[in-house]
């Protein structure tokens, strides 16, 4: 690559990066579809693969792509609002035990005065009361408001629209993006791409599996050590678990505490020390060697920090975002790092 390519590269990332941060609200729903195109594509390949007409592959992919999506809430959604219905209904009899129990034993321990706590709890038992209303306002006002509606359901139709286009064009966008390269860096970029495609594939659809596996595990776990909340403690370890350790540690205290408040013990704390023991020991020896492998190179320090950053940077499109860009940064800077190394400034006395 010349100097003055490079140059013309190093603009057009400039210009496509501000772009991206000009448009991001609107840029949302397209990556959504991207994503969803871009999981779906290796099923219609394998299709093709086995004698099935493309269009007939892209129909049963995207068919498929969408009864998963929009089952998964569909199942879960319920089951999580009688969850937090129950948390709702225990509040009152949690505080009561607080102020009746803890606080008692942590002033004599400490020799502090005795905290009345039953303010927090009228506030709360007054403030659920008014949710419902609350709500109900809060849909009235949407609905009130013509564009915010609008613009909300033309990103719903827009996702399964731009994702079916997605799908039945994929290999002629790739085709069209690899004429426009220069010819004499189109080796080395189709190399970077195809590993670049590896680790993406690898992490997105092997991190959202093993993410599910875990909530399953997490869950049912929970559920035969009796926890009430297992369902929805089950799935946010298991939604957090992208980051290794981060879902036990965040599992294994909201559990201690409803299991502590549930039967005022430590013993049954034992249980769910073993539930996320199991499901570590599943996710390390088990789940992550087999769906997402060894070759990412994304530190947990680098995760968290590319969400961070996406989402102050550009809302909700920056951390949908901010691991596939991750993920393709790890590739260029190993590129990066072993051209530096086989420079001169490297080997030079």
């Amino acid at each position: 690559m010349t100097e003055s390519q490079k140059w013309w590269t190093l603009a057009l990332l400039l210009a496509v990066s501000g772009l991206c941060y000009l448009l991001a609200p609107v840029l949302t729903p397209f990556l959504i579809a991207l994503l969803l195109a871009y999981l779906g594509n290796p099923l219609i390949i394998l299709l093709c693969q086995r004698g099935l007409p493309r269009t007939v592959a892209v129909v049963l992919v995207f068919v498929v792509l969408f009864v998963v999506v929009l089952a998964l809430p569909l199942l879960l959604l319920p089951l999580l609002e009688h969850q937090l219905t129950m948390l709702a209904a225990r509040w009152p009899d949690y505080v009561d035990w607080l102020q009746q129990v803890v606080l008692p034993r942590l002033q004599a321990l400490l020799g502090t005065t005795t905290v009345d706590i039953s303010v927090l709890k009228q506030a709360f038992s007054d403030h659920w009361q008014l949710l419902g209303g609350g709500m109900a306002d809060l849909l009235g006002s949407v609905s009130r408001s013509g564009l915010v509606l609008l613009a909300w359901l033309a990103n719903l139709v827009l996702i399964p629209v731009v994702t079916f286009y997605l799908l039945r064009d994929w290999q002629p966008l790739l085709a069209a993006i690899e004429g426009l390269l220069p010819r004499s860096s189109t080796k080395v970029i189709n190399r970077l791409a195809r590993e670049c495609d590896e680790v993406l594939a690898t992490f997105l659809r092997g991190q959202m599996l093993v993410m599910l596996a875990l909530g399953i595990v997490y869950s049912g776990g929970l559920w035969l050590a009796g926890i009430e909340l297992a369902l929805l403690i089950g799935m946010l370890a298991g939604l957090v678990s992208f980051v290794p350790y981060l879902g036990m540690i965040i599992g294994l205290a909201v559990a201690g505490v409803a299991s502590f408040m549930q039967f005022h013990d430590l013993a049954h704390l034992l249980p769910i020390l073993a539930v996320f023991g199991v499901g570590q020991l599943l996710e390390g020896f088990v789940l992550t060697p087999l769906l997402v492998g060894e070759r990412i190179g994304l530190h947990p320090v680098a995760v968290i920090f590319a969400v961070m950053a996406g989402g102050q940077l550009f809302g909700l499109f920056g951390v949908l975002l901010a691991l596939p860009v991750a993920a393709v940064l790890v590739v260029l800077l190993r590129y990066v790092r072993q051209r530096y190394i086989a420079s001169d400034a490297y080997v030079a006395d």
